[in-house]
């Protein structure tokens, strides 16, 4: 009897303990499972729509207020040196380094380490990355891929310039360096999606300022039996040209067609292979060339993707989602038009590289003007090095404060002009070289005025003014102004140092009816006050405060 009881109280455990489990299978089968499908939905990705372009990043645009970290920052020691520079800035994105030597320095062996922990080192500081491989190409240079690469000039071929002389820039024509190069990218790209579950990681960009100077192209036997054979069908399609050899189809830009298109297909495959294992948006940088003028392409980087063959890098590198422009030029003329020449329909505008000192500040507002998706200056890190000329003499918090006063302004209100940006009508103007005033047409009905150097009170063209102070600390141009139609008679503004009068174009008798300062808090306008009187009688000042101004206009 006894034993009778036992093995039913056993029978019954057991049913128990079956029930529970059941109970446990289907709870966690009704749990929701993310699925390959909804986890590449999450992935950032670059989008268009009617000529103008959007960074998706968590399913929404979003704007990169970035900054690139120096080249030799890229290793855990420097770390503690990057993320309180990153803070003060108030940058959302850091673009780093990751070097093909850094990550294989023995052939077929690999260490993610420093990839882990910049990844982790991100989450925790709440920003954003851009991985930069440094590997074939940076800067022209090999001195980024590891020794059993550019010390093998066997192996992988350095170009060899028109006068026979071997240069120290490796050759797009030899598949071994390709397969390499290739190989240690895939690797790259598989890791990331191993440990980056939250994309933390947005952007990549496969080489660095690709190219060759002190040579046009690659002269080596190899490349010269390409370079003789017919201009390959996607490229005359493309083009519209006949067909025929380079040189019968280029004529003297041949060289430099030929190399960028060389090039393009080397930087193309790498990046179709990673993507094969991970889908994020890639762009590659250029080494520009004068905006205006042609140049010999013996004194820039010859077959990178410049201005001047940006149509060719487009058809040789499909994969390749933006080609970006690294800006070094102090002229406003001459970003602005650089601007003009990478702000395509079909090429998103975005600046990965400017230069640091305070003079750059202000071509945020052109760029986002331009419709840009991102913003990043070059070498804000507490590491000890400056690239002057090219930017700040010092890095310092003061260099940094140039920068985060402007990103103080659109941080908060980030995400919804990038939405503005991609949706609608948005404009925006830096401050010229030559400080004077302009006037942005609003789409046909209305003006908007941008000057500089003004009080809140009063004008400086008035001669009751005239003795009045000039506003100090103006030797460097560092104003600016953006503009977003929210409805055909209403707009949002914001800026740093200028003041925005709105005009009609077509002279009707018209009023700032209404001005409200304001903030966004998840997304959604919250007043914080009406601008009347003093605050409006002279045109809207944008002063040093981060301000955002709604504004309606009527006739009357």
């Amino acid at each position: 009897m006894k034993r009778e009881v036992t093995l039913q109280a056993n029978k019954r455990n057991f049913v128990g303990r079956v029930a529970s489990l059941a109970l446990i299978v289907a709870a966690a089968l009704s749990l929701p499972v993310p699925s390959s499908a909804a986890q590449a939905a999450d992935l950032p990705k670059l989008v268009q729509k009617n000529g103008r372009h959007a960074l998706m990043v968590d399913g929404a645009p979003f704007l990169m207020l970035g900054v690139q970290v120096n080249n030799s920052s890229n290793y855990p020691s420097q770390m503690p040196k990057v993320w309180p520079a990153v803070k003060a800035l108030g940058a959302n994105t850091v673009e780093v380094p990751v070097a093909w030597e850094q990550i294989e320095p023995v052939e077929g062996q690999f260490d993610f380490s420093y990839l882990d922990l910049l990844i982790r080192q991100a989450r925790q500081n709440d920003v954003k990355l851009v991985i930069l491989w440094f590997a074939t190409w940076k800067n022209n240079g090999p001195q980024y891929a590891p020794e059993w690469v550019k010390l093998d000039n066997k192996r992988f071929p350095r170009l060899i310039n028109a006068k026979g002389e071997v240069k120290n820039s490796l050759s797009p024509h030899f598949r071994s360096t390709l397969e390499a190069d290739k190989k240690a990218f895939v690797a790259l790209m598989r890791h990331i999606k191993a440990v980056d579950a939250d994309h933390t990681v947005i952007m990549v960009q496969p080489e660095n300022e690709t190219g060759a100077y002190s040579a046009v192209r690659d002269y080596s036997p190899t490349a010269q039996k390409l370079f003789q054979g017919p201009v390959p069908a996607e490229l005359v399609r493309a083009l519209g040209k006949k067909p025929g050899t380079w040189s019968q189809v280029f004529g003297k830009d041949a060289d430099e067609f030929f190399y960028a298109w060389s090039i393009g297909r080397f930087v193309d495959e790498v990046a179709a292979a990673g993507k094969r294992e991970l889908d994020l948006p890639m762009y590659v940088n250029a080494a520009l060339r004068d905006p205006f003028n042609d140049q010999d392409p013996f004194t820039y980087s010859s077959g990178g993707p410049t201005w001047n063959v940006l149509d060719v890098w487009k058809a040789a590198a499909p994969s390749i989602d933006v080609l970006a422009p690294d800006i070094y030029m102090r002229e406003s003329a001459k970003v602005r038009k650089t601007a003009e020449q990478y702000g395509r329909a079909d090429n998103a505008l975005m600046v990965p590289e400017i230069g640091s000192d305070k003079a750059y500040a202000r071509f945020l507002y052109d760029i986002l003007g331009a419709q840009g998706i991102g913003f990043a200056p070059f070498g804000l890190d507490y590491g000890g090095y400056s690239n002057y000329p090219l930017g700040a003499k010092a890095v310092d918090a003061q260099a940094i404060e140039n920068f985060a006063v402007h990103y103080r302004l659109l941080a908060p209100m980030q995400r919804e002009w990038a939405k503005l940006s991609f949706e609608g009508k948005v404009w925006g103007v830096g401050e010229a070289d030559d400080s004077k005033a302009e006037t942005l047409d609003l789409g046909g009905r209305w003006t908007a005025r941008i000057s500089y150097g003004e009080w809140q009170f009063g004008s400086i063209e008035a001669p009751w003014m005239a003795k009045a102070e000039k506003q100090p600390n103006r030797e460097v141009p560092d104003g600016g102004a953006l503009i977003a139609q929210l409805s055909p008679n209403e707009f949002l503004v914001t800026g740093y140092r200028a003041r925005v009068t709105f005009g009609s174009a077509k002279g009707e008798r018209f009023m700032v009816s209404r001005v409200e300062e304001g903030h966004f808090e998840n997304g959604k306008w919250v007043f914080d006050r009406l601008w009347n009187g003093d605050q409006v009688d002279y045109g809207l000042n944008l002063t040093t405060l981060p301000q955002v101004l709604k504004v309606k206009l009527a006739t009357y």
